[in-house]
């Protein structure tokens, strides 16, 4: 047996057992359905595998990412409706910010899938405006626009978050005027 055949394969199982938790998480924060975001990473996982030789010396995780937001859109453009809510892959027993949890969650379901990315992305992956709209495959103004209606949007269904961080500010660390 060849081992650079063997490298890739270990190199590829050693990425997805190390990413794949981290992975998941942010697919259900997108597609707000359990059941999807597996369909939607293992997806993603198998078209990094096929191009994992090419892929892996710089960084998969992005490669999946990208794919995997890419796929939620189209997959949201074909359906044209949104997803129930379900249970997060790593929700335990409540801790003392499990209601914050819980109202973040019920407040992102009311979001449209687009701006549940744009905030899953920004806030969650912590990508920049720029990497954002490169993975959705939008523009930078898109990105800059559909984040401010669901922070917006966020702050009126769910006022709770607001001053998540400290009083006056909000999660962002920007000053809220309340």
């Amino acid at each position: 047996m060849g081992s650079t055949a063997d490298d890739g394969r270990d190199g590829y199982l050693a990425f997805v057992e190390s990413n794949q938790h981290r992975l998941l998480r942010a697919a259900f924060l997108i597609c707000g359905n359990r059941h999807q975001a597996e369909d939607l990473l293992q997806d993603a996982l198998m078209k990094l595998a096929l191009r994992w030789t090419s892929v892996r010396d710089g960084d998969p995780a992005a490669y999946v990412r990208a794919i995997l937001y890419r796929d939620a859109v189209s997959w949201w453009r074909r359906r044209r409706r949104e997803w129930l809510s379900a249970t997060p892959p790593d929700r335990a027993a409540p801790d003392r910010d499990g209601a914050l949890r819980l109202t973040l969650h019920d407040a992102l379901g009311t979001l449209p899938p687009r701006q549940r990315a744009v905030l899953v992305l920004r806030y969650y992956e912590d990508l920049t405006e720029v990497a954002t709209a490169e993975a959705l495959g939008v523009t930078v103004g898109t990105v800059k626009s559909q984040c401010h209606l669901a922070l917006r949007r966020l702050r009126e269904v769910a006022p709770d978050l607001t001053g998540m961080d400290r009083p006056g500010r909000g999660a962002n660390g920007v000053e809220v005027n309340q």
